[in-house]
């Protein structure tokens, strides 16, 4: 494979760092691209690029235009989807079908709704009497916030860039973009597309590095900087709002997640099987909505957690191009360490390891990558650490249940409020365990399944505000209302 050279894009430009860093596969541990870092000039540059597109043609822009633009977006997107395939999968390892089906579709499907989103949205407004049988006319006026620092995590990178981007320059900001380190690549390849489209110079840059001492400290401490999008650890939520907190700049973030499943007697055993493994395994459980916690009452406790062992085994890992893969590796080596380090804490917190727990052997040519073996346990409670703690990876605690509300209680004995997922044929009862989740969004009998319109987003440690469909036009933009007395 050759090795990619990868630059930040600045003002509709390539734009060289002040140093480089390698990014090496997470699949065989492989160099498989040079980084160029970006110091604080190159942020510097960035931002102004994006202030003179505001000030430019881009803040002058119609939404009728920018929604034509958002849909050549996601057109180019789709002639572009094997260049797509091909910079994900050698950033994350991930199963080729993964990519193809989710990551890449999503990206498309992102500018395409959210161009359907502006063009519908409408604007407030009222006719107000006054004395003497005057009237007054009050309508609001949206208008974007300007300059938007878009962070992005590597789990699901092209995806969740695009789920920012796309409603940020819907509603006529200017973006600067900071992809995690370990995934660089269709960060810099969607600028490529985003230019072959229209999308004026400066109206989308990149910065490639790091978080505290690089392109993440420099971008959200920059004064010219409008407003933070972040997706990742709830410790860096806390670090960028800390960092925000002076110029009172507005955040949206989602973060991470300790999202239970509770799955009652009566539930469909086999499709609730299926869910699970899904909720579990997906991404390698590197999705923050994946399930960590599975709270099964007692008289199927052995079914499920048997049924669950046996689709664990089922997994095959491998490399991303062979279609018999259903499972990559982790990230990198280091979250690696950071996932077994949580393995070993539930052996000697004294959790009863039913499959996994530990780094398979796939052959020397794969020694080098990231792999970890999809790991279930039980015997630990609310109280143990590996069940109170975000681990992502693909790992849950199974624990047992008696009753509905002991249930409700244990799913929301958390800090993390993102997701949870109710099991059960009973409907009525689905409905009623649903709304007591303390959770942003709940599922019954599904899982990740989502209307890009509806609200996305947690409680708690698990983030501040919402984003999709018309809840993420409210944060990219900023209502001015005017009066006029008829």
């Amino acid at each position: 494979m050759a090795v990619a050279e990868i630059h930040n894009f600045v003002g509709g430009a390539p734009a060289p760092g002040v140093a480089s860093f390698e990014k090496v596969s997470p699949v065989d541990g492989g160099l498989t691209a040079v980084v160029h870092e970006a110091g604080r000039e190159t942020v510097d540059a960035a931002v102004a690029a994006a202030r003179a597109a505001l000030d430019g043609a881009w803040g002058r822009s119609t939404v009728q235009e920018r929604a034509a633009l958002l849909r050549r977006i996601a057109d180019r997107i789709e002639e572009r989807f094997e260049d797509l395939v091909a910079a994900e999968v050698r950033d994350t390892g991930k199963p080729e079908s993964l990519v193809r089906d989710l990551d890449v579709a999503r990206a498309a499907m992102n500018f395409r709704s959210f161009a359907d989103t502006v063009a519908a949205e409408g604007l407030d407004s009222f006719l107000t009497d006054l004395p003497g049988g005057r009237q007054a006319l009050n309508y609001a006026v949206p208008k974007p916030l300007g300059v938007v620092a878009v962070i992005v995590p590597w789990n699901l990178p092209l995806l969740l860039l695009t789920w920012k981007v796309a409603p940020a320059l819907a509603c006529g900001n200017a973006v600067v973009v900071k992809p995690s380190e370990e995934t660089p690549s269709t960060a810099a390849l969607l600028a490529e597309i985003l230019a072959e489209a229209g999308v004026p110079d400066g109206a989308y840059n990149v910065v490639h590095g790091f978080g505290p001492g690089s392109a993440g400290e420099f971008l959200t401490t920059h004064p010219g900087i409008d407003a933070v999008t972040f997706t990742g650890e709830t410790s860096t939520g806390s670090a960028i709002m800390r960092a925000v907190a002076p110029r009172v700049r507005p955040v949206s973030f989602e973060l991470g997640g300790k999202n239970a499943a509770v799955v009652f007697a009566d539930t469909d055993l086999d499709r609730t099987l299926d869910g699970l493994a899904r909720s579990t395994f997906l991404n390698t459980g590197q999705v923050c909505l994946c399930t960590e916690r599975v709270y099964v009452e007692r008289s199927i406790f052995d079914d499920v957690a048997a049924g669950l062992v046996e689709r664990a085994g089922k997994l095959r890992l491998g490399r991303p191009d062979d279609p018999a893969t259903t499972t990559g590796p982790l990230i990198s080596r280091g979250h690696r360490e950071k996932v077994q380090g949580y393995l070993d804490l539930a052996v000697a917190e004294g959790a009863e390891v039913l499959v996994g727990g530990g780094v398979p052997d796939l052959g020397d040519d794969l020694a080098g990558g990231a792999w970890i073996q999809p790991t279930l346990w039980t015997g630990l409670d609310n109280s143990h650490r590996t069940v109170r703690e975000e681990v992502f990876g693909p790992v849950a605690a199974l624990i047992p249940f008696d009753t509905e509300e002991e249930a409700v209680r244990l799913a929301n004995d958390t800090d993390y409020g993102l997701a949870a997922a109710v099991w059960t044929r009973d409907l009525e009862r689905g409905h009623r365990v649903a709304r007591q989740m303390q959770v942003g969004m709940s599922w019954v009998n599904t899982w990740y399944l989502r209307d890009l319109r509806s609200p996305f987003g947690g409680v708690g440690l698990s983030g501040v505000g919402r984003e999709g469909g018309r809840h993420s036009m409210h944060f990219y933009s900023e209502p001015t209302n005017i009066c006029v007395q008829l």
